[in-house]
């Protein structure tokens, strides 16, 4: 059981409930600041948002993009009523489109594990919609993210991959501007505030009562927030609650299973139910992570996740009948590691930020093996199985295992190390 989620019955205290409370609303302060900035950049509600490049370090909007899919974004707005979906024949093409709610929980997924290649169309509805559409989506909270993935086969294949996502649709009720709340930096005050606004907009699952029951000397469902009932003594109490949810989130990662230095995702991610402590550390770290079922994604950080030495060389190498098993596809991807554990390509100079099953120009070994080399300089001997390393500081490696086999998601396969070359 999730850390936070063991101490929720604990004596109900201020320190206990900042604490909880700053980890349980992270999700909803960070879906909230993305569902702002989407509507700053000109997306309205209801609406389809299509990138027609694929993510490099310019133009990043998310923690951990991934250089494989083009991106499709829309934000549902289901106060006023149902939202009518349609996306075209995918033919070969891996798609998929996840309906995540404010909690970061995907709580639908359609595309070609689960509706296949044919053209589909689907209503969502909001939590306290009539069903009038017996096959109609419901979402718990009325406002949902898609990020949708469609998979590219390089520079050659952008034209149809174009053509495919013009053929995705949303009809649904005009909606006017979504509020602006604070970061997670703010002030504990504005944090909590935020948080509480947050919870009333869209009502928390009765199935996290326990954790809400240890969060109500602070914060309630329905309730306003006023930071001026408290005492000098009481802010103190928050604030040292507070501390305690910051030094707990940093050692989340290191509770994951790690097997040859890869950190194993928990079976949570994606669909967290009361695994709020991790459910947080992802909504930093990996926002809008597709549970395992869809995709994988297995770290690999260096020594206590601080990273890998960008000035040293490294390697990974697969044997040839060793790559990850994958009935879509799968990619290793560099990422340079900030201040605040958040993970972004940067800029190289081949534009290259991952390497995988579809990378043109790959050479094996002798033997078959396939050699993955990182490093800030190219290798003499292997420039075309070249993943450049960030031009300062430590990098994390992520490797993305799309529609994973059993032996992947059982654990029967392992990845090999990430060695020094």
């Amino acid at each position: 059981m999730a850390q936070v989620a063991s101490q929720a019955a604990a004596p109900a205290s201020l320190r206990v409930a900042a604490r909880n409370a700053w980890i349980w609303g992270l999700p909803l302060i960070e879906n909230a600041e993305q569902r702002a900035a989407r509507f700053a950049e000109g997306l309205k509600p209801n609406s389809f948002r299509h990138d027609r490049a694929l993510v490099t370090a310019k133009g990043q909007f998310v923690t951990t993009p991934n250089n494989d899919t083009l991106y499709s974004q829309a934000w549902l707005n289901l106060e006023k009523g149902p939202v009518t979906i349609s996306v075209p024949a995918s033919g070969e093409r891996y798609y998929c489109v996840p309906l995540m709610d404010m909690y970061t929980n995907n709580f639908a997924i359609v595309g070609t594990r689960t509706s296949g290649a044919a053209a589909r169309t689907f209503t969502v509805i909001g939590p306290n919609a009539k069903r009038t559409d017996p096959l109609a989506i419901r979402a718990p909270t009325n406002s949902a993210w898609i990020l949708g993935r469609t998979l590219v086969d390089g520079d050659a294949d952008l034209p149809k991959a174009h053509a495919f996502q013009d053929g995705w649709s949303i009809k649904g009720p005009a909606a006017g501007a979504p509020r602006s709340f604070a970061k997670r930096t703010a002030p504990w005050d504005q944090y909590f505030a935020s948080v509480q606004s947050l919870m009333n907009e869209s009502p928390p699952p009765m199935t996290d009562a326990r954790m809400l029951d240890s969060m109500a000397p602070l914060i309630q469902f329905g309730k306003a927030f006023d930071s001026a009932r408290y005492s000098l003594d009481q802010v103190d109490e928050i604030k040292a609650g507070v501390a305690d949810a910051a030094s707990l989130f940093l050692q989340i990662r290191r509770t994951l299973p790690v097997r040859n230095g890869w950190s194993l995702p928990r079976d949570t991610i994606g669909n967290f139910g009361q695994d709020y402590d991790y459910r947080a550390a992802v909504a930093v770290g990996g926002l809008a992570a597709l549970p395992p079922v869809e995709a994988m994604y297995l770290r690999v950080g260096g020594p206590e996740g601080r990273g890998f030495d960008g000035a040293k060389s490294w390697k990974l190498t697969f044997a040839a009948d060793q790559l990850p098993p994958v009935d879509s596809f799968w990619s290793l991807s560099m990422y340079r590691l900030t201040s605040d554990g958040q993970l972004f390509f940067a800029d190289n100079p081949i534009d290259r930020y991952t390497i995988g099953d579809r990378t043109a120009g790959l050479k094996r070994g002798a033997d078959g093996a396939l050699d993955i080399r990182m490093s800030r300089t190219a290798p003499a001997d292997a420039n075309a199985n070249w993943l450049p390393a960030p031009a300062e500081g430590n990098f994390v490696l992520i490797l993305r295992a799309y529609l994973p086999k059993p032996a992947l998601l059982s654990g029967s396969y392992v990845l090999p190390p990430v060695q020094t070359a």
